[in-house]
Parts: structure tokens; sequence; C-alpha cells
């Protein structure tokens, strides 16, 4: 089955009208927990089926990255929706959001150990021994390095990657504020990645506030986080690139320049 290509947008409902009348969109991502299995699709969804264009499940909640064996019924739900659409593929997070049953509200960090890998590991391989199709794990963006760190980001990326067979989703926003929060070299850090296990990019906006760089998903696409897709692309450029937005949505001519950036940096087809 053929995966995602080119520039794509993650879909909305607040900007379904707008993702349709892309006429050059070729896949888009939807949050998976947002779709029933067994009900109708959202409305805009099952057009964009119709036209062929390629709609990846993105979750949100299965906490590969907790020390709790990951919740089957979250793992069905996750492949039911892959296979209502059609997926080619699913991506979740290296991440936890719950732990003792407590619900974070957000996706946490793990500390970079060999335990974390350990347990990230098994989670993955019992969530992909029930999905229909492949796997891409997304690294976060976060403001703190934990104290019992034991590998940097390359090696704990490659060593979940190695053991699972996953693919890869590059956030390269999520590069940047790494970079601007816990120090590093963003670009470095793109020489020892597995570049060829990349499925697809992710694209985002942020801005600071309090001294932190923040991944908000609600503020235009700095030039920086353009010039890292610059940068990936000169090493091996991916599949396909996406961009998010999840708020504060500006006019329908800004979103297509947004778009046409993106298309611009990655040497991909304009979109819109």
């Amino acid at each position: 089955m053929t995966g995602p290509s080119g520039v794509g947008i993650g879909w909305r409902p607040e900007i379904a009208g707008f993702v349709a009348g892309l006429p050059g969109l070729r896949f888009v991502e939807v949050v998976a927990e947002t779709v029933a299995p067994a009900g109708p699709l959202p409305d805009g969804l099952a057009e964009l089926r119709g036209r062929g264009v390629i709609v990846v499940p993105h979750g949100v909640k299965l906490s590969l990255g907790g020390a709790e064996p990951v919740d089957p019924a979250r793992v069905a739900h996750l492949a039911g929706v892959a296979a209502a659409l059609g997926a080619p593929l699913v991506s979740e997070h290296i991440a936890f959001v719950r732990a003792g049953g407590v619900e974070a509200g957000h996706l946490l960090p793990l500390p970079r150990s060999r335990e974390a890998v350990a347990a990230v590991v098994a989670n993955v391989r019992r969530a992909q021994a029930e999905l229909p199709v492949p796997l891409a794990l997304e690294p976060i963006a976060a403001l703190f390095d934990w104290p019992d760190d034991e590998l940097d980001e390359a090696d704990f990326l490659t060593e979940i990657l190695d053991a699972t067979g996953a693919l890869l989703l590059l956030d390269v926003a999520n590069v940047h504020a790494n970079a601007c929060n816990r120090g590093g070299d963003p670009a470095g850090l793109l020489d020892r990645l597995p570049l060829d296990r990349i499925a697809y990019v992710h694209v985002a906006g942020g801005a600071e506030h309090g001294g932190f760089y923040h991944d908000t998903h609600t503020d235009p696409v700095p030039a920086e986080v353009l010039d890292l897709v610059r940068e990936l692309c000169d090493r091996r450029r991916p599949p396909a690139l996406l961009l998010e937005r999840d708020g504060h949505y500006p006019p329908a001519t800004e979103l297509r320049g947004e778009l046409d950036a993106l298309a611009a940096a990655s040497g991909y087809p304009v979109v819109t």
C-alpha cells in the first residue's frame, strides 16, 4: 500500500472546508481518537477518501512510554480507525500520558534510560501485534531532561526503532523546540538519526514565552523550522511533510502561504 507523499495538512473540523479546497492535496492526518471505527467518518474525511487522499490516523492516547502495558482497547480503537480509513500506516508518540490510572492530559517526556527503552519497546510490540498496518513513532518536544538520562536523543530513538522495526515520524518543530529548551545541535541530530526510516515529517509553529520556546501548533511556522526542513531534505528528502495547526486558525491566505513555504523548502509540488 502506498504511503503518504508530498505536502499534506492535519485535518481538523474547523478547517475542513479549506482542506477540501486544496486541489493538489494527496494526504492528511487525523487525530485517531476523534474517529469512531464503526460509525460514519467525520464530515469531509469521507469525501477526501473518495478523492484518493490518504488519511493517516495519529494517536495521542496510547501512552507507549508508560510503565504499564498499553491498553488493548485503545490499540483496538487505533486498529479499527486504520481499517475504516484504509490507512497505509498509523502514528503515535514516544511519550506517556497516564500513570496509575491518572490522566496527565499532556504528552510527557521519558527519561532516556535503558529501562525506558525497554518499556517503550514492549508496548510498541504489543501494539504492532494488533495493528493491521505499520506504526510510525514520533519523538515529542519537552522543556527539560530527566536527571537519570543514560542516552542522548539519537541513540535513544535509534535503539527503539531498531528493536521494534517501527518507522519514524520526525517532527522538525520538536527538534527545534528541544534545541532551544534543552540545548544541542539540531543539524547534528539530523546527521545521526536513521533518516531512511522516516515515514513522514511534522512541521508546526510555536512561540517563545517566559524564556522557553513552546511548540504551540497555533502560531506561524518560524523561519528556523523551515531552515531545518531544508537541512533535512539536503540530507535525505522524506517521502512526505505535513503542516500541523491545532487552533487560532489564520485566514485561508495565510494557511496557503504556509503550505506553499513548506513545498518550497522541501522541493515538493504546491498543493494549493
